[in-house]
Parts: C-alpha cells; structure tokens; sequence
C-alpha cells in the first residue's frame, strides 16, 4: 500500500469515527449533513427508519431520546481502500420509551457491525448488522433465552 492509499484508509477511519461520536455519542443532529453524502444508501437501515440520511438522523433522534446518554464505542475498526469496518458496542440508560417500552432506568448495551464506504470524504453506503434481539430482551420487551 502506497502513501497516499495508507493516508486516504487513516482519514476513511477518521471519517466513521467522527461520524459515530457526532451523530450518536453527542447528539449532534448535523453531523448527518457533514458526514453522509447526498446520495447516501442505507442498505440494513435501523428498525423504522428508512434508507436515506433522513433515516440515519432518525435513528439518532430515537436512540438519543430513549438514551440521552447514549455512548457508542468502536471496539475495533478495520479499513481497506474505502471501506471501513466497524465493531462497536454502545450503551445507555433507559429515560425515555422506544420501541413501546416504557423508561425503566437501566443501562443497557448494544453490540453490532458496521460497514461504510466512503467517497471524496463522505460517507455514501452504510451495511450493517445490530443486536436488536439482544436490545429488546433487555428492555423487557422479549424473553430471554431458556
């Protein structure tokens, strides 16, 4: 890998990394139009929200709103080219209702694996796949296992 290819993974890395923290750790609704390019493709989009950035910002608006604390970690990332890998668990605590669960206090964790493709600095294509099971068994919303 050249210079310029190993510069061009280190800011895609950059990217999806700013882009978490903005979004879904501090809230900031903007970051969506910053980071996500206008024709953003949401290929495995979060429940109830839709394909596009505006379904992105929704996904926050949720999380944030159930979860005002909410804090997403990437465990570990992975970038190649313009694709970047992402591993990450996040976690808040319960102060608002989602997904019909009413506020219950507790902290919960979500654990899950992003793949973004990146163009000119932006963010175009999202895959992904989340521990939703798990999210709803601990707000109560589904029995656990046995």
């Amino acid at each position: 890998m050249d210079t310029i290819e190993q510069t061009r993974t280190t800011d895609n890395r950059e990217i999806v990394c700013a882009f978490i923290d903005a979004l879904f750790t501090q809230g900031d609704l903007a970051a969506v139009d910053e980071y996500l390019a206008e024709d953003f493709l949401n290929h495995d989009p979060p429940v109830g929200t839709d394909t596009s950035r505006e379904g992105m910002r929704a996904a926050a608006v949720l999380f944030r709103g159930a979860f005002p604390d909410w804090h997403a970690m990437p465990d570990f990332l992975v970038a190649e080219g313009d694709m970047v890998v992402e591993h990450f668990s996040a976690s808040g605590t319960q102060r608002g209702e989602i997904f019909g669960a009413p506020p219950t206090g507790r902290t919960v964790t979500l654990r899950g694996i992003n793949i973004f493709r990146i163009r000119e600095g932006r963010i175009v294509e999202r895959w992904g796949r989340l521990d939703e099971l798990g999210l709803l068994r601990q707000l109560g919303l589904v029995p656990g296992p046995g």
